[in-house]
């Protein structure tokens, strides 16, 4: 369990240092009429640690329940989301046991099961992964939007 924390914050830590980028003045901008604007891919990524929160202390998740998503406004606004989220998933994280984390969790759409998963699994799946995933494709805004992208996992372009 302790690596997993460990990675988490790890991990977190590199999630806000690119949060901390997003420019408010570019909260719509969007590189392809297909895509999020950049204030919704940063909103998602600034909830996702939630899913941590919500994977340890329930049992499933239907998406076709309506969930309610905040609109930040600036980005103050949305590290203040991820700091909150972040702090409550570490929470969850810390007092989950292995027998807990053993136990099933089910992604739905209604009546259709889209996956069910040990929850130790959802965690790496959906949570950890996603979240490296989203903050990719925020990079990549970022970069679009010639704003300096920070080191993750060593010095970036920007900080060489």
């Amino acid at each position: 369990m302790q690596s997993l924390i460990a990675e988490f914050d790890h991990e977190s830590t590199n999630t806000r240092k690119m949060l901390e980028r997003v420019p408010d003045e570019h909260l719509q901008w969007k590189p392809h009429e297909k895509s999020y604007t950049l204030g919704k891919l940063a909103t998602h990524i600034a909830t996702m640690p939630g899913w941590f929160t919500m994977t340890v202390g329930q049992s499933e998740l239907d998406l076709s329940v309506p969930m309610e998503q905040p609109k930040p406004q600036t980005c103050e606004e949305l590290l203040s989301i991820f700091d909150a989220e972040t702090s409550a998933a570490r929470t969850a994280l810390s007092t989950a046991t292995e027998d807990v984390l053993a136990h099933a969790w089910t992604l739905r759409h209604g009546d259709h099961v889209i996956f069910t998963m040990p929850k130790s699994a959802v965690l790496r799946d959906m949570c950890f992964n996603h979240i490296v995933h989203h903050r990719g494709q925020l990079s990549v805004y970022l970069r679009l939007l010639d704003v300096p992208v920070p080191g993750l996992y060593g010095p970036s372009a920007d900080e060489r």
